[in-house]
């Protein structure tokens, strides 16, 4: 016989239908093999899937693991907060909750009206060269900067033209063959819109889609990334994809910080597996 999974897809990082980036999130009643979170994973075909299950009544507290269609991923921020969506609706008088994810991780989420606030941790970067083929197959002829972050394995460049971000149209054939140690690239330039502080693209045929609509992990790095050079702890951020998202991120202290956005449920229904 059977079993059904309860099933969503959210919308994250966005206050509209159909835009930001689409996850989906199931709700387990019961354990399931990692084969069937990434057949599953695969079958729904989002840059991630989110498999959600309570653990502590009493806090709580909930599992979460994140699949893309290729491989597990360690953080999601966008499968995160389309989870965090979910189990508030559910439970319309909670505010606070919480997930711990498979490198026990535990990610602390607040409720504040229509947004929702993620505690993430803050990582480093270290500067480190990027191949020409790379930025060739990108289409970006300078860059500011690049530099890494080890803890998701991306490759972080910095260019001087916002405009010039959200007209790139890599080639990802040739940028998937470029590189071979990392899982992603992501590319960041300051906003020339009076709203946000920093705009990005993530970029990911290595380990997911080719392009990430809207991407909460990568503000793990990229929001200290850009408090050092703006000199600011609170900041707004947009990733300017096709279908486009938004962001608040504030650096708490050194080792935290938080992620503010809106997300959207436009699907539910259930799984049979």
């Amino acid at each position: 016989m059977k079993t059904t999974i309860e099933t969503y897809i959210v919308d994250s990082f966005t206050n509209e239908s159909f835009k930001g980036n689409p996850a989906g999130v199931c709700i387990l009643e019961e354990v399931l093999s990692e084969d069937q979170m990434q057949l599953i994973a695969k079958e729904l075909g989002l840059s991630e899937t989110a498999f959600v299950k309570k653990i502590d009544e009493e806090l709580d507290t909930y599992s979460i693991r994140f699949f893309s269609p290729k491989m597990e991923i360690p953080l999601c921020g966008h499968a995160t907060l389309a989870s965090s969506k979910v189990i508030l609706e559910k439970n319309p008088k909670l505010k606070f909750l919480q997930f711990l994810n498979i490198n026990e991780l535990i990610l602390k989420i607040e409720k504040n009206e229509s947004s929702i606030k993620m505690n993430f941790p803050v990582y480093n970067t270290e500067p480190q060269n990027v191949p020409k083929e790379l930025l060739n197959a990108l289409g970006i002829e300078t860059i500011n900067n690049s530099v890494f972050n080890k803890e998701t394995n991306i490759l972080l460049l910095e260019i001087e033209d916002s405009t010039v971000l959200k007209e790139l149209t890599p080639n990802f054939e040739r940028l998937k063959a470029s590189h071979n140690n990392i899982d992603g690239v992501l590319v960041t330039a300051l906003s020339n819109q009076d709203d946000f502080d920093f705009e990005s693209r993530y970029f990911w045929p290595w380990s997911g889609t080719n392009e990430d609509p809207v991407t909460g992990a990568t503000h793990t790095f990229l929001t200290k990334y850009w408090g050092k050079k703006l000199h600011k702890k609170t900041m707004r951020s947009f990733q300017c994809s096709e279908r486009t998202g938004f962001m608040t991120v504030a650096l708490l202290n050194e080792n935290n910080m938080t992620i503010e956005s809106e997300a959207q449920i436009v699907f539910k229904g259930e799984l049979m597996v």
